[in-house]
């Protein structure tokens, strides 16, 4: 008899402990996703036709660059396709950051590009700006074609400063890694003048300093 409630006592205790272990395992799982309680928002309203001022596609600024010995190219900026590339720019030639600076790196039949302190593609104005293409997220639909200017930068994609390159034939495979910000209105000429005259000591463009067209001025006006 003794044995028998031995028996039955034991028994007990392992159902008990048995239990404990089911609730401990159960409390570990995680939570089910509670029901949405909130009616789903309502489809927004019909917008009115966008401000002209916000268009894609419409100029917001002229740039001239003035270059010694060489004349003055206009550039029209696009400031509502890139609006960042559009605002540092501006931003620099007011503050007078372009003027004297060169254009260090010129390759016939594709680029010139310009506006490191430095003269030798290092340098930049101590701030770095996104890189405003498809690449990196950023809807841009300006292309590589004759005329275009485009911000330079390293592999990073946030890496643009001041460095600029203005194109001299189409480059299109450049679209959607670098920001197109504008295009040249007049002084293709001049762009061609020096392209073309150019006499880089490598193949990637690489001019000597005593040789650099110098910028003496970029004044910008409101279009």
């Amino acid at each position: 008899m003794k044995i028998r409630k031995h028996v039955m006592l034991v028994m007990a205790v392992l159902m008990c402990a048995l239990m404990l272990c089911s609730c401990r395992l159960a409390a570990d799982e995680p939570a089910a996703p509670a029901e949405p309680t909130a009616e789903p928002a309502a489809e927004p309203a019909e917008s009115a036709e966008p401000m002209a001022e916000g268009e894609k596609g419409q100029i917001t600024h002229y740039a001239e660059i003035d270059i010694a010995d060489h004349g003055v190219i206009t550039v029209a900026l696009y400031g509502n396709d890139a609006p960042i590339s559009v605002a540092n720019f501006v931003k620099l030639a007011n503050e007078g950051f372009y003027n004297g600076l060169t254009f260090h790196r010129i390759i016939s039949g594709f680029m010139m590009q310009g506006g490191d302190p430095n003269g030798n593609g290092t340098g930049g104005s101590g701030e770095n700006i996104k890189g405003e293409f498809s690449a990196n997220g950023v809807d841009n639909a300006l292309s590589h074609t004759r005329g275009a200017i485009s911000m330079a930068r390293s592999m990073n994609y946030d890496s643009a400063s001041s460095q600029f390159f203005i194109m001299h034939q189409d480059y299109t495979s450049l679209d959607g890694q670098y920001a197109v910000f504008g295009y040249v209105t007049d002084g293709m000429d001049i762009v061609d003048g020096i392209c073309e005259s150019a006499k880089p000591t490598d193949n990637n463009g690489t001019i000597p300093a005593a040789e650099q067209p110098v910028i003496n001025s970029i004044t910008i006006k409101e279009a």
